[in-house]
C-alpha cells in the first residue's frame, strides 16, 4: 500500500471518529460515511497491486485478488442501509424535538451521580 493511500485512509478515520463524537445528529452520520470511506479504501489498497481479471486466463500474468472488490461492494451496501437509516433517525427527532442535538438520558446521569462521577 502507497504512504497516500494509508495517510488518506488514516485522515478519513481520524475526521470520522471526531465527527461521531459529537453531539448533532448530522455530524454523526457524516462521521459514519467517513469512517466507512476510510475502511473501503483500506480495504482496496490491502489488495496489492492491480493485475490481470480473475476471469479471464491471463497466461503468465499475475492475476488480481478478487476479495478486496467484493469486501467493498459489500460494505458500500451495508453503509448504504446504514445511512438510510440514520437519516430516518434524525429526521424523526427533527420532527419531534425540533432540535438536532443528541440529549442526555436522564437514567445516565442518575447512574452516574450515583458512582460519584460528576456530570458537566
Amino acid at each position: 500500500m502507497s504512504p497516500v493511500l494509508a495517510l488518506t485512509a488514516g485522515a478519513l478515520f481520524a475526521a470520522g471518529t471526531y465527527l461521531i463524537m459529537q453531539r448533532l445528529l448530522t455530524r454523526i452520520i457524516i462521521g459514519v460515511g467517513l469512517l466507512s470511506h476510510g475502511a473501503n479504501l483500506l480495504l482496496l489498497g490491502s489488495g496489492g497491486a492491480p493485475g490481470a481479471a480473475p476471469i479471464l486466463d491471463g497466461g503468465d500474468q499475475v492475476m488480481s485478488d478478487p476479495l478486496p472488490q467484493a469486501l467493498v461492494l459489500t460494505a458500500l451496501v451495508i453503509t448504504f442501509g446504514v445511512t438510510a437509516f440514520l437519516l430516518a433517525l434524525a429526521y424523526r427527532s427533527q420532527v419531534l424535538t425540533r432540535s438536532d442535538a443528541v440529549e442526555d438520558d436522564l437514567e445516565d446521569r442518575r447512574i452516574s451521580a450515583a458512582h460519584g462521577r460528576e456530570v458537566a
